[in-house]
């Protein structure tokens, strides 16, 4: 049973590491390390406490129940309407995020091999493409890609790990907040990296509904991502400047400009490829479950994957040819719907379950005060995101 509460963990660690990983530094760096770190760690804290609410709503459900079935039962018709919505909007700009930075990096690659240089758009679309068939050949085939692919990340990310810190530059590391407005483009990029809860409901189905062993899961799982972003803040913002990663416009630029601080051409190589494994593993992951959810919400696509893949890459795919620097923003954009979905839903559930369940086995310390303090957490973000845009 221990084999399964620490797979549990790292399911739930694997689905918040991700490309989101990547824009953390670019985000960050004008706050400072010790700022962004401080920072980190109290958005940690709230997105873990909201996991433990869903834990609290879930022990009244049935052992599957997931986040629309948990809807309807304490929210009503309303209440499930809003969490498909937020759903469908968190999935199609986490896909419009990652197609607009793989796309790039992708488009970088593609020319180092090809006798011509491609125009961007085909290289955009090219990427999308090749994503929508591995997904449209179903499950199976995107477990068996996923796992390699999962696999060589990781080694990358500790060889990067390993061998940049000895790069690193304490000076930088001591900088302090630019200025105030940092927060604002800062704040819901970093949110959006510790958004995990959408694998809550398997996790508690795995484990069968057992609170002692999804608590420790819920836990670990948190907080391995927290100190893996840490470690990579820590190692890359050592690296440069704050007036270093001003200049730095992109992803694609941020990689560069990264590998040109080395002197070391595995760590280089190494470096690009994370980024790349990084992106395209966020992608499938997120991509795929999109496609799930589009075509188990309606009979009429079930047996049409190519109607569904028009419906699950086209929008994101329009977003990332119109903007084609838009990977931050539209992380930034799906920070709202990561809201409503990790903030305000297990807020409005367990206050609704509380209401029907008075005598509950499992209730998180709190009270209503924290409930509140979460709200405004949430609403904090909405509006940095909505500041940000102006």
């Amino acid at each position: 049973m221990k084999t399964k509460v620490l797979g549990s963990s790292l399911i739930i660690a694997g689905t918040t590491i991700g490309a989101g990983m990547l824009a953390l530094p670019l985000v960050s760096a004008s706050l400072g390390f010790f700022t962004a770190s401080m920072l980190m760690v109290g958005i940690w804290a709230i997105m873990s406490y909201t996991s433990l609410l869903m834990l609290e709503v879930h022990q009244h459900g049935h052992q599957s129940a997931t986040l629309h079935s948990l809807a309807l039962q304490f929210l009503g018709k309303n209440g499930q309407r809003i969490a498909t919505f937020s759903m469908l909007f968190l999935f199609y700009a986490l896909c419009a995020a990652y197609i607009a930075g793989g796309s790039e990096q992708f488009h970088e690659k593609i020319n180092l091999v090809t006798p011509f240089q491609l125009p961007k758009t085909f290289s955009t679309i090219l990427f999308t493409v090749i994503v929508a068939v591995i997904i449209a050949l179903g499950t199976k085939t995107v477990d068996f890609i996923n796992r390699g692919l999962f696999a060589l990340k990781l080694i990358m990310l500790v060889s990067i790990l390993f061998f940049l810190t000895p790069n690193i530059t304490g000076e930088y590391l001591m900088s302090l907040p630019v200025h105030q407005g940092v927060f604002i483009t800062a704040l819901p990029v970093i949110f959006t990296s510790f958004g995990f809860h959408g694998s809550i409901p398997a996790i508690v189905n795995y484990l069968d509904l057992d609170i002692k062993k999804i608590k420790i899961s819920l836990l670990i799982g948190s907080s391995l991502p927290l100190i893996v972003y840490l470690f990579w803040q820590g190692i890359t913002l050592g690296q440069l400047s704050q007036s270093e990663f001003e200049q730095i416009k992109g992803l694609n630029q941020f990689i560069t400009t990264i590998q040109q601080s080395i002197d070391h051409q595995f760590i280089q190589i190494a470096l690009s490829l994370f980024a790349d494994l990084a992106l395209l593993t966020s992608f499938i992951g997120v991509s795929l479950g999109l496609f799930e959810f589009l075509r188990d919400s309606s009979k009429k696509w079930q047996k049409s994957s190519i109607i569904t893949a028009v419906l699950t890459y086209t929008p994101p795919l329009i977003f990332a040819l119109f903007y084609p620097q838009g990977f931050i923003t539209a992380l930034g954009y799906a920070a709202i719907a990561l809201v409503i979905l990790a903030l305000f839903l297990p807020v409005a559930l367990v206050f609704s379950a509380r209401k029907t369940h008075k005598n509950a086995e499992y209730i998180v310390a709190g009270g209503n005060i924290a409930l509140l303090l979460v709200i405004l957490f949430g609403l904090t973000i909405i509006g940095s995101q909505i500041l940000s845009s102006f």
